[in-house]
């Protein structure tokens, strides 16, 4: 499969790296003068939980491709997309003319609906999922790793045949899939997590202070438990892991947090300690949504000042 990675952030560069591995021909689009900034190498410092626990780290000098134009008679199968949030009207805008008979991936978050967030590219050449990746970019350099599970949804009844062109990728590359079955929740869901963890972010001023701090994860517990009545007013059912957030005390979710979920010897503490994500964006979003239904989310107004354009 020939696929084409908008732009060279972080969980594309994964994939990319994961997808080439196992055969397929894997190009970067990005804008116009970044060509020359990024170079024609990547320094791969990463993690990678497809293997055995001793083989799991590589360390590479990895050559890519990158363009800074997408020709409209192009070739490519796959149109990899893995933007944040707030970049999705503006990328859509461009990718629309520009899509072929392309599939386009949407790999990423969103708090609008998904449905009519990608509109105009047709939707029949849509397909939606959700990386397990993380990490951030130094210099020229990515510290990051790849989860094996992967999150895939359908707006169909049953997956279309891109749908299953996409997993059967994943799945030839050594990932995992899940299955959502009511995307549109799973992704606000986890919009709303984001949302509890960059008031932290903005808090304290990085994503390593955070996790490394019993109280700023404490912290995200309360965000949560504040965050819900926002979540089903929007309309959307909560999954597992906002259930459990939202039925355990704070201190309890804080705990596990610290102890469990970002260890400091895991891989999950090592991804996100790497990660320099711009944030704010979810919170506004959010406040933006509870001001909509007249639910107070004082937490949220305290850091709402913080935020930057």
């Amino acid at each position: 499969m020939k696929i084409l990675f908008f732009g060279r952030g972080v969980v594309g560069t994964l994939y990319a790296w994961a997808f080439e591995n196992a055969g397929h021909t894997v190009e970067f689009y990005v804008r116009e003068g970044r060509k020359a900034q990024y170079g024609s190498h990547v320094n791969l410092e990463i993690w990678d939980a497809r293997r055995s626990k001793k083989d799991r780290f590589f360390k590479e000098k990895w050559p890519i491709v990158t363009h800074e134009e997408i020709k409209e008679n192009h070739d490519y199968d796959l149109i990899f997309m893995s933007v944040n949030p707030e970049q999705v009207s503006s990328v859509v805008k461009y990718l629309a003319p520009r899509v072929g008979n392309a599939t386009v991936l949407f790999f990423n978050n969103f708090w609008q609906d998904p449905q009519s967030a990608v509109q105009p590219i047709p939707l029949t050449q849509i397909v939606c999922g959700f990386p397990g990746a993380g990490g951030g970019f130094e210099g020229n350099t990515l510290y990051g790793g790849l989860y094996k599970t992967v999150q895939f949804g359908t707006f169909e009844s049953e997956p279309t045949k891109r749908d299953l062109e996409v997993r059967k990728l994943f799945v030839g590359a050594g990932f995992k899939i899940m299955v959502q079955k009511d995307p549109k929740s799973w992704l606000w869901n986890h919009f709303a997590l984001n949302a509890a963890m960059e008031v932290e972010v903005l808090k304290s001023g990085s994503f390593e202070k955070v996790i490394s701090s019993p109280e700023a994860l404490v912290g995200i517990g309360r965000n949560m438990k504040e965050i819900i009545p926002v979540l089903k007013a929007k309309g959307s059912k909560l999954d597992v892991m906002t259930k459990v957030m939202s039925g355990l005390p704070p201190r309890v979710v804080g705990f596990l947090m610290s102890n469990v979920v970002f260890s400091p010897k895991s891989m999950t503490y090592a991804l996100v300690a790497h990660n320099h994500t711009k944030v704010g964006y979810a919170v506004q979003e959010v406040i933006s949504e509870a001001r909509k239904h007249g639910i107070k989310v004082p937490r949220l107004y305290e850091v709402e000042s913080l935020i930057t354009e």
